[in-house]
């Protein structure tokens, strides 16, 4: 997968490489690359935190988590200014505690993707600046575990053990803002934000339907996403 696409950015770089020499090429924003993007998701975590506690479970951290993807996008030409492109991220937190005499540890998890549609203001030069949305889907997985202390070949089989997965996968509609900075017209930084409205949420535990989930316990979120792109940039 990794050669493959590097052999996708090495032809974006040579094509608009040649491109390039054309003085009007640089009347709108084109070029196209992709590359690694963390960010930073900020996730309601509240109520899940209250019945956390209450089953004397770890809690999950209040200040978001760390994500780590990638995406890329290519400008269409046809119409000036617009490009379309995909990204995809993921991230977990665990935490561990112990109550009873059983070591217990929380799972909290969330990823999404989708196709991506910006459009680069003309207005602004040698930077990109451009609001646009990502249409795709996403989950939260959230993992309890109740591990026993026999934790040895000796007492296999004997563990007292517990563990239930909440899950919920929706839809997402992602209003998005970013600003890249090109270098050397082939390396782009890239920093941006956004934010998750969700569609169709289905919960399940173990599986199962799960219902009675509180209103304010969803996937809908605020990110900051950062980045480095590899391919061809003009603004």
């Amino acid at each position: 997968m990794m050669k493959k696409c590097l052999i996708i950015l090495s032809l974006f770089i040579i094509s608009f490489d040649g491109f390039s020499q054309t003085q009007q090429f640089f009347d709108s924003p084109f070029g196209g690359g992709g590359g690694f993007t963390p960010g930073w998701s900020f996730s309601k975590v509240t109520s899940l935190n209250n019945k956390l506690s209450f089953i004397n479970m770890p809690q999950v951290a209040k200040n978001g988590i760390f994500t780590t993807g990638g995406g890329g996008f290519i400008y269409i030409g046809f119409v000036p200014g617009l490009r379309i492109g995909g990204m995809g991220y993921g991230g977990s937190t665990d935490q561990w505690s112990q109550y009873n005499g059983f070591n217990t540890e929380t799972i909290y998890s969330i990823g999404g993707g989708g196709m991506t549609i910006e459009y680069t203001l003309p207005f602004i030069k040698s930077i990109g600046v451009s609001p646009g949305l990502i249409v795709g889907g996403g989950n939260i997985t959230v993992e309890l575990y109740q591990h026993g202390v026999n934790n040895d070949w000796n007492g296999l089989g004997l563990q007292l053990g517990l563990h239930n997965t909440l899950n919920n996968n929706f839809w997402l509609i992602a209003p998005t803002i970013n600003f890249e900075i090109p270098f050397y017209r082939f390396f782009c930084f890239r920093v941006g934000a956004g934010y998750n409205f969700t569609l169709g949420e289905k919960w399940t535990l173990n599986n199962q339907d799960f219902g009675s989930v509180p209103s304010d316990f969803n996937g809908k979120n605020f990110f900051i996403q950062t980045g480095i792109f590899i391919g061809f940039f003009s603004f």
